[in-house]
């Protein structure tokens, strides 16, 4: 292949069949790949020959083939190599199974047939796959997940699965300390750490990309899994309550199941935190009626699920990636300022030096789409009704003195007084949660724990003279009157 006209700094890669080229981006660097022969995919998600995909914000990701191609990177980044040892073989097969699944829950949903001149009584009725995917930190469990709902919309059958993240630590669709759901109809897109689950549609006004989701999103509230899983709990039952009411219940899309992303808790800690996990791995198989378990690369939690699922579901250990990259909390906690710079700015990634900006596209979409204008904007303190559950350091109940008991309760909304030095608001992400029922006879206290998220917003000022505070916001709605909850995330506008 000629090198003419290419890029400066571009290579030539070409890949053998069930071979992927990996690679991991440094800060403030940029990445473009194209596909110039063959077929590719970044988990699970095809590229398209000719265009340049852009990558940046310390992406770290794979473009595997099936059977070969041939690409080109520009620059070269810090960190990458080519692997013929994966396991996507394993993967390939477990979507087939899958799919089996979904083609015969909705033949019993239509009373459809398989085949010309099969009829529906030869073949056995299924439930859709609703999965759950559990295991250790830093086992590819959410890169997993996109590959199984990729497959599964590029299928060709009209499917539409519910994505469900409940992973605290990465924050899905929203921002860090979220739990969230959504319809996925397209297939989802890598391109940065920020955005692990693809671009959403957030509270601003913008020119939306084709594949951009609409998410029923939660407030957790903090990173942490083992901080308040009372509320981790009941957040999980209330997202699984609100997911057949929220989605499109066409036969095709009830038949298309959900899949379950985790945080690491579900697999493994102290003795202390077993009783609480447990619970949580319970509240998802009871809140998605989860029938299949996929363990991640991890033969001790594989056995101790069939131990105690086995005689009610399907529990399958399937292979860890050798493309896995261990991910540290300094990582992580850059990765927090960026979804949240993300949900505020939207992305924008500048591209490697010789590179058309018009001829390079993010997650298919063009650059310039994902960009938003936040705005800021003073209002009095009295104007936003803030809580904050439980209290602002809530030790687990194994560390309380032998008989006593917590004077706040963990699942207590304590409201806050912006006014007072000593309210912790300054640089915090509040929630802003959907409006209450408006029948006041079922009004109770922990009402704020069972609200949607409409929006996030960040307290950048505190005036306690003048009792006003600045709020950076993705639109330009008001926010008088409406209830905000806050976690322990801060970020600066840097």
């Amino acid at each position: 292949m000629s090198t003419q006209n290419l890029p400066p700094d571009t290579q030539v890669l070409v890949l053998k069949p069930e071979s992927e080229y990996r690679f991991e981006l440094d800060p403030d660097t940029a990445l473009a790949i194209k596909l110039v022969r063959g077929k590719a995919e970044i988990f699970g998600a095809e590229l398209v020959p000719g265009k340049y995909y852009l990558f940046g914000v310390e992406c770290k990701a794979a473009v595997f083939t099936w059977k070969g191609c041939t690409i080109e990177i520009s620059p070269e980044p810090s960190t990458e190599y080519d692997s013929e040892d994966t396991p996507m073989r394993a993967y390939g097969n477990l979507h087939i199974a899958l799919e089996k699944m979904r083609v015969r829950s909705l033949l019993s949903l239509s009373g459809s047939s398989l085949a010309p001149g099969e009829s529906q009584s030869t073949t056995k009725p299924s439930d859709p796959p609703r999965v759950l995917v559990i295991g250790p930190a830093n086992s590819g469990k959410t890169t997993l997940c996109k590959i199984l709902v990729n497959y599964c919309v590029r299928a060709g059958q009209g499917w539409s699965p519910i994505l469900v993240n409940v992973d605290p630590n990465d924050g899905g669709w929203a921002v860090p300390g979220a739990l969230s759901a959504a319809a996925v109809h397209d297939p989802i897109h890598t391109y940065s750490a920020a955005t692990s689950l693809g671009s959403a549609a957030t509270t601003a006004p913008m020119s939306l990309a084709s594949n951009t989701l609409f998410p029923l999103v939660y407030w957790y509230g903090h990173a942490d899994s083992k901080r308040n899983p009372k509320l981790m709990e009941r957040l999980i039952r209330n997202i699984g309550e609100n997911l057949e009411e929220r989605f499109d219940q066409k036969p095709e899309n009830k038949a298309s199941g959900c899949i379950v992303d985790t945080p690491a808790l579900f697999s493994s800690g102290p003795a202390a935190t077993a009783e609480a996990r447990q619970r949580l791995i319970r509240a998802c198989v009871d809140a998605f009626r989860i029938n299949t378990i996929l363990v991640v690369g991890q033969e001790k939690l594989s056995a101790e699920m069939k131990k105690i699922y086995s005689k009610q579901l399907t529990v399958i250990k399937v292979p860890k990636s050798g493309g896995v990259v261990d991910l540290d909390n300094t990582f992580r906690e850059r990765v927090h300022s960026h979804q949240i710079h993300t949900y505020m700015y939207g992305t924008n990634i500048r591209p490697p030096p010789g590179i058309p900006s018009n001829l390079v596209f993010v997650a298919g979409e063009p650059n310039s789409d994902f960009i938003l204008s936040p705005a800021s904007t003073t209002v009095n303190i009295g104007d936003l009704s803030i809580f904050r559950i439980g209290t602002e350091a809530m030790a687990p109940v194994s560390a309380l003195p032998i008989g006593a008991k917590r004077v706040v309760s963990e699942m207590q909304p304590i409201p806050v007084d912006a006014s007072l030095s000593g309210s912790g608001l300054l640089n915090r992400v509040l929630a802003i949660m959907a409006p209450f029922n408006p029948d006041e006879n079922e009004r109770y206290d922990e009402e704020v724990l069972d609200l949607t998220v409409r929006g996030f917003v960040v307290v950048t000022g505190l005036d306690l003279k003048a009792k006003r505070m600045t709020i950076l916001k993705p639109n330009r709605d008001s926010i008088a009157g409406k209830t905000a909850v806050v976690g322990t995330f801060e970020w600066l506008d840097e």
